[in-house]
């Protein structure tokens, strides 16, 4: 096949994908994007994923302006996620234990007022709309789609989460790596070379990569505020495309991101932000973050 050809199948492709989503705009009901609300509080509805739940945050800040977040998640709903790929909630994308774990890092937001399940409560903005747009969501940055749907912006280079941090971990290097979102060909082998390496997230994903960095030092944590305070207090983090990165990025913690190639919807953004897809620029930022990184 010559590039011309390429080139004809490649404009036949996109003329298709407009056709297809335009023909689907057509039929969305858009959303209420004036809705009256409580004097002193603005309430969201979510049903996970529970990473989207913090990548929705600068818009409900947004939306909420300087009334207080009412936040009910929409718990027990049919996981998104292919059988094959695995998840904690065991075919639910969140569950009551879900709201407990998170409450506490939400409720310790200033603009939070109530985190909890839906049951009856009046829901201003329903944060699970973007989802009946013929939007390609393996693509631009998770915080932006709700930004799309409800018509706002904010700073994705400030800070939208505060926590104390852990000073315990200073000294840490700390991971998280789904059994999602793997980039081909990463290895952290390499990281046995550093000291002081912890791992935050589910025990089977640790065991995973122990057997990589047999040195690797398991962290539990009773809730994600405290996940939050470890991954602040760390000397640097590193995480795939899952939950923990995304507390990460909220609190611009030091940070790196293994991209993943077939869904880069996240995007690393302002100071301290490193992300990669191979593997010596992967080892070339753990190398220079390490050495510039105080102790």
């Amino acid at each position: 096949m010559n590039i011309l050809q390429r080139i004809q199948i490649a404009l036949f492709k996109e003329k298709a994908k407009r056709k297809i989503f335009t023909a689907a705009l057509s039929n969305v009901q858009h959303p209420d994007l004036y809705p009256a609300t409580e004097p002193d509080a603005v309430h969201f509805k979510h049903f996970g994923l529970i990473g989207d739940i913090i990548y929705a945050i600068p818009a409900m800040k947004a939306l909420a302006l300087e009334k207080k977040i009412h936040l009910h998640l929409h718990i027990n709903q049919k996981s998104l996620y292919r059988k094959d790929m695995k998840h904690a909630n065991q075919g639910k994308i969140l569950t009551e234990k879900s709201v407990e774990m998170l409450a506490p890092l939400l409720l310790a937001q200033p603009e939070f007022a109530v985190c909890d399940a839906l049951t009856d409560q009046r829901v201003d903005y329903d944060l699970d709309i973007f989802r009946e747009y013929p939007f390609d969501y393996n693509t631009n940055h998770i915080c932006r789609w709700y930004f799309h749907t409800y018509g706002v912006s904010a700073d994705l280079g400030k800070p939208w989460l505060q926590v104390n941090p852990d000073t315990s971990f200073n000294n840490e290097i700390v991971i998280a790596r789904s059994f999602r979102y793997r980039a081909p060909g990463i290895r952290y082998d390499f990281l046995q070379a550093y000291p002081n390496i912890t791992f935050v997230g589910l025990p089977e994903e640790y065991e995973d990569l122990k057997k990589a960095i047999p040195s690797l030092k398991y962290k539990k944590v009773n809730h994600f505020l405290e996940l939050a305070q470890v991954i602040a207090g760390s000397r640097f983090f590193i995480g795939n495309q899952s939950f923990p990165f995304a507390l990460a990025e909220g609190l611009k913690a030091k940070r790196i991101l293994e991209l993943c190639f077939e869904c880069p919807n996240v995007i690393p953004e302002g100071a301290h932000a490193y992300d990669f897809c191979y593997q010596p620029q992967f080892e070339k930022i753990v190398k220079e973050l390490y050495e510039n990184t105080k102790s």
